[in-house]
């Protein structure tokens, strides 16, 4: 007969075997919690039977000469042929062209306005002509150095110092890292406009993905949040990481479309249809089948990577996609039988803790058609990788400059970062839309062609 307390002791080892074992690419877990050397991540894609590089029949790119050169250098023929006539006394014949993309010399140009001050000879009246509207100082920088400078710090993550150091060796002048906050400050303003017509925009897409991770505030932990489509990108920050946040937020609470997340329970007290991400299922699943050794795993994971890519392609027939459902459903009811509830331990206070196998399958149960919505509805993707693309640049900031000063600091990254990114999307030049904000005539992305 087996001894309870030895079963007891057994399970909680298997527990936490298992809890050493989980990586990336079996959970949730960010791949920064990692531990020890790690080879590259298994790709979730089937190998094809391509090889790498270039496809045959790939036109390939290559660097283009410029059809109006900035400066022309005729090269002469000089000297005398063999016979003895001398070349500059005969006519050219032919020009070959090479040419040399480079920089020119990086330096500030000066402009300096002086405005006429004149005196009425009758009246005596004063009279000045006025400045620009934004010639505002003494002397101030332009807009495309102010932009130069939002550009680095947000959209190339720099910390003011770094900034600094970069405008320092290409222009010959350090700003203040007062004054750079002020050019942050300034932007942030002035996209006010900009963030009101985003969220109109984003209520309008038939799915919208989301997702958050952790940034601190002066060594606090704080969130930033994303909702994004193909063309759109909107980032905030908060202090919370649930429903405070997301009402703060100010676009789910009235959003009716088709919400892509990865099954955080703050998304499910929406009003929206959702989609859960089946990468992040893929990956608990491959850490059963791998490390539980259960095969109901290993079989569900083929099985949804197979009709995935079916119909991707489009080649899943209705019988093909029906045949699937009932396998679906087979499998997680063999996923339940392999992971039976357990029981309840005596004098134990509320509910019985569940197997990471069981609280899958249960899962895969109550979610059924959240999980499989892709292939019930068109122009549902598959996965939640649009917000984790987005979300990773925050991931990235945090790594190459770490947390913000303060709370506005988080706002004035996010409102700017959200405007960047959604340039970039449309294919828009970022850095141009930060110089049109300098100079108070803001370039907006396309908003009307995405409803």
């Amino acid at each position: 007969m087996t001894c309870p307390n030895c079963e007891r002791l057994q399970a909680r080892i298997r527990e936490l075997e298992a809890q050493v074992a989980r990586t990336s690419e079996t959970s949730h877990q960010p791949p920064s919690q990692d531990q020890g050397w790690k080879k590259k991540p298994k790709s979730e894609r089937p190998s094809g039977v391509r090889s790498s590089g270039g496809q045959v029949g790939h036109p390939g790119t290559t660097l283009k000469m410029s059809p109006s050169p900035d400066e022309v250098v005729v090269l002469p023929v000089t000297g005398s042929c063999t016979c003895g006539q001398h070349w500059n006394e005969v006519a050219v014949q032919d020009l070959l062209a090479r040419q040399v993309m480079d920089l020119p010399d990086v330096q500030l140009h000066v402009t300096e306005y002086q405005a006429e001050v004149k005196v009425c000879p009758r009246c005596h009246h004063r009279q000045q002509a006025a400045f620009p509207r934004d010639v505002r100082g003494q002397v101030q920088y332009g807009p495309r150095f102010q932009g130069l400078a939002v550009y680095l710090n947000v959209a190339q993550f720099l910390p003011f110092k770094r900034v600094g150091d970069v405008l320092q060796t290409l222009c010959g002048q350090r700003p203040s890292e007062g004054t750079l906050a002020l050019h942050l400050n300034l932007t942030t303003e002035r996209l006010a406009g900009f963030e009101a017509g985003l969220k109109e925009t984003l209520l309008e897409q038939p799915v919208l993905h989301v997702d958050e991770t952790g940034s601190t505030v002066k060594g606090k932990l704080a969130w930033v949040h994303v909702i994004s489509s193909k063309q759109l990108t909107l980032y905030g920050h908060d202090p919370h990481r649930g429903s405070v946040a997301i009402q703060a937020l100010g676009v789910l609470p009235r959003y009716r479309g088709v919400l892509m997340h990865d099954a955080w329970l703050s998304y499910f007290q929406l009003a929206a249809r959702y989609a859960l991400c089946n990468a992040h299922l893929l990956r608990e699943l491959r850490f059963l089948h791998e490390q539980l050794e259960q095969g109901w795993a290993g079989e569900l994971r083929t099985a949804l990577q197979g009709v995935y890519h079916q119909h991707k392609a489009g080649t899943l027939t209705p019988d093909e996609k029906a045949a699937f459902l009932v396998r679906f459903d087979a499998l997680v009811e063999a996923g339940l039988e392999t992971n039976p509830a357990a029981e309840p331990v005596p004098k134990q206070r509320g509910r019985v803790k569940q197997s990471p196998g069981r609280n899958l399958a249960l899962r895969c149960q109550k979610h059924r058609d959240k999980m499989l919505r892709f292939l019930l509805e068109d122009g549902v993707p598959f996965d939640n990788n649009q917000a984790e693309r987005d979300i990773r640049m925050v991931c990235v900031k945090r790594k190459i400059s770490g947390g913000f000063r303060s709370a506005a600091g988080g706002k004035n990254f996010c409102r700017i970062r959200s405007y960047l990114s959604t340039l970039q999307k449309q294919g828009l030049c970022a850095y141009n839309g930060l110089v049109s904000i300098f100079r108070n005539d803001v370039l907006f992305p396309q908003f009307s062609f995405l409803g």
